[in-house]
């Protein structure tokens, strides 16, 4: 079960030869392609992808934190509604980040907590954006779990104490192009943390893997991500793939159970 959990299919970087990627994903066993949104102009694309390819492509509902201005409130609203479409299968991506624009702090944490509820109010599992603010992201799930939150920290590159406090929140890690990275850290961390509550990701069309870095990412790179964890995990790719696609059923639930059993 070779899942990619977290793709932007539908952006412009795609836009010329989406059919091809699709195939080169399906051509090396990549079996689901979740697509979180990113803003209220990309919701229309991420839907049509999914229609163009159903039970393939899975879209997700949220806003980013980089996309939260002094309307969102309003945008939310907006995407609110899509969120009782059946074909949904997570809240996101949101979270907050304090890499590009620290100035909108506030107003993220309180677009963050609207979509944690959403995520509650649901049983939707939520896809969590944390560049350089994995810590502040754990204090804001810590503070709304209440048995109801599960999801994923997209994108994790935390220290062991920081897996430790995901896994007993009960959410996932995805790991993506970054453990192939030379300086990317997570060397000193898989070996000792294992594939319990990890999920793999690619973020295409960012954050390819070697031996592609610097290149437009897409999900048929998925394989040499896994092919890297498995190497620092000391286990095979077959172990990989098999119980991080299991994770992902964990996560995402009939969505993708459905199509297994």
């Amino acid at each position: 079960m070779l899942i990619d959990s977290h793709s932007h299919l539908y952006v412009d970087a795609f836009s010329e030869d989406i059919d091809a990627v699709i195939e080169r994903a399906k051509g090396v066993g990549v079996e689901k392609i979740v697509l979180p949104n990113i803003d209220g102009g990309s919701l229309q694309s991420m839907f049509d992808l999914a229609e163009k390819y159903p039970e393939y492509c899975l879209p997700a509902v949220g806003l980013h934190p980089c996309s939260v201005k002094e309307d969102y409130s309003s945008v939310l609203g907006k995407m609110e509604k899509h969120l009782g479409d059946e074909d949904v299968i997570a809240v996101g991506e949101t979270g907050i980040d304090m890499y590009w624009d620290k100035t909108t702090l506030d107003i993220q944490q309180k677009a963050f907590r609207i979509q944690i509820n959403w995520a509650k109010e649901r049983n939707l599992p939520i896809i969590i954006h944390s560049r350089d603010s994995l810590e502040l992201t754990i204090n804001e799930i810590e503070n709304a779990q209440d048995g109801r939150l599960k999801g994923i920290f997209h994108c994790f590159t935390g220290s062991l104490d920081q897996v430790k406090k995901i896994r007993d929140l009960g959410f996932f890690m995805g790991l993506g192009g970054v453990v192939t990275f030379k300086n990317g850290g997570m060397d000193k961390i898989l070996p000792f943390s294992g594939l319990e509550n990890m999920i793999l990701e690619t973020d295409a069309p960012y954050l390819a893997p070697v031996p592609y870095r610097g290149k437009r990412n897409e999900p048929a790179y998925l394989k040499n991500i896994a092919e890297r964890v498995a190497e620092l995990t000391e286990t095979t790719y077959e172990e990989v793939i098999h119980k991080t696609g299991l994770n992902c059923l964990t996560v995402f639930g009939k969505q993708i159970r459905n199509n297994y059993i």
